[in-house]
């Protein structure tokens, strides 16, 4: 497989034209400053895409080159075409890597993945937060602290409502006491899903450094091993079969008669 790790960084990218104060921190949008971070890497190449553009951006022949699909969404879930969202769960299914970043996690295409509703709790009070490190052997975690410290943040606090994560990364704390699963790993088919709670609109959060190496560092965990379409053969013995009934149907009902 290919070293050079093709990224699509997927951004509704509706806030920075709406609001001022979004548009102030990321005038080009929030997708051109991940790619940007990401971009310094050698080993990735990175293009991003937004919901208006045709496809919104992920036509078929983008969904087939992306090695792993980073997606923010927030106040247009509604507005992504059911058929891109198939499009995107059956090239995951087959291996690409999905990193699903903060309000994200209501997007159709996590909540497709995961089969639940993906609820939480939430409140806009810039509370600080602190992400503790609760797998530091990790390689989403690698050259991470113990924590990360956020002054000013959204929180989102539990029951967040998801399917048990196959690895539970980080945990957070806000300074209004709630608690919050902020980082999670589970694999679907043969690929990898990453969600990661920071990354609220109204604060310069993708300009920090340790959130930005957590996201460098989960493409390159989530990155494809094996790209494997699926298919449902009718599969040939492999040793012969002697002495077999025929009056057994394809099935392995009894046939009438």
């Amino acid at each position: 497989m290919n070293s050079t790790i093709q990224v699509t960084v997927w951004n509704e990218f509706r806030h920075e034209k709406k609001n001022e104060k979004v548009k102030a921190l990321y005038p080009d949008g929030m997708h051109k400053v991940i790619a940007d971070f990401l971009g310094k890497n050698a080993d990735l190449q990175v293009r991003t895409a937004t919901l208006d553009e045709p496809e919104h951006g992920l036509s078929q022949e983008v969904v087939d080159n992306t090695d792993v699909l980073i997606w923010w969404g927030h106040m247009a879930h509604g507005e992504v075409s059911d058929e891109i969202v198939a499009r995107v769960q059956k090239r995951v299914l087959e291996g690409m890597g999905l990193i699903v970043l903060h309000s994200g996690h209501f997007s159709k295409i996590f909540k497709k993945m995961l089969g639940t509703n993906c609820s939480l709790k939430w409140r806009e009070f810039a509370e600080k937060e602190r992400l503790w490190n609760i797998e530091p052997g990790h390689p989403i975690t690698e050259g991470i602290g113990e924590y990360i410290e956020l002054p000013n943040t959204e929180m989102y606090g539990e029951r967040f409502d998801i399917p048990t994560p196959d690895k539970l990364i980080f945990i957070s704390w806000f300074e209004g006491g709630e608690v919050f699963r902020s980082g999670c790993v589970w694999e679907r088919g043969h690929g990898r899903i990453f969600y990661f709670r920071p990354g609220h609109e109204t604060y310069p959060i993708f300009y920090n450094e340790q959130i930005q190496k957590v996201i460098t560092n989960a493409v390159r965990w989530a990155k494809p091993r094996i790209i494997m379409p699926d298919k449902c053969p009718m599969s040939q013995p492999l040793e012969p079969l002697e002495n077999k009934s025929n009056t057994f149907g394809a099935a392995g009902i009894l046939q009438n008669g």
